[in-house]
């Protein structure tokens, strides 16, 4: 009586899988249909460029008001400036770190001071120091 069970359990398990697979494809589009939608697409400069892109975003119609010898100049003033963002890189340019305000022998003379005093913890013996 199990074998029967287990065939009949197999055979609806099958028949399911065949079954599903046959509405997906009948509600699929056709290759034509993503085409046809795809050269649409393009033609109204909706599609996304290829690699790292942000999505393209809707065309200005205003004509630009400078010639592209004011554009080359104000280029060339900003390179010079070094303000132009290095070719690869989208973010902009990070601040510059800047260095303690202290010199090294004060703050090696302020650590001896606070050795000496017992404000420093001692070694192995920190927050992540490991649990004996």
């Amino acid at each position: 009586m199990q074998m029967k069970n287990a065939l009949t359990i197999v055979a609806a398990v099958a028949a399911a899988m065949f079954a599903q697979a046959t509405f997906a494809q009948a509600s699929a589009p056709s290759r034509a249909d993503v085409k046809a939608e795809t050269k649409a697409a393009e033609k109204a400069g909706k599609l996304t460029p290829a690699g790292e892109g942000a999505a393209p975003t809707d065309k200005s119609t205003a004509k630009s008001t400078k010639t592209r010898a004011d554009r080359k100049a104000e280029t060339q003033a900003a390179a010079k400036k070094k303000e132009l963002t290095p070719a690869g890189e989208g973010a902009p340019k990070a601040a510059e770190a800047s260095g303690s305000a202290a010199a090294r022998a004060d703050v090696k003379a302020d650590t001896k001071a606070a050795v000496k005093s017992g404000q420093t913890t001692p070694a192995g013996e920190g927050p992540g120091a490991p649990k004996k």
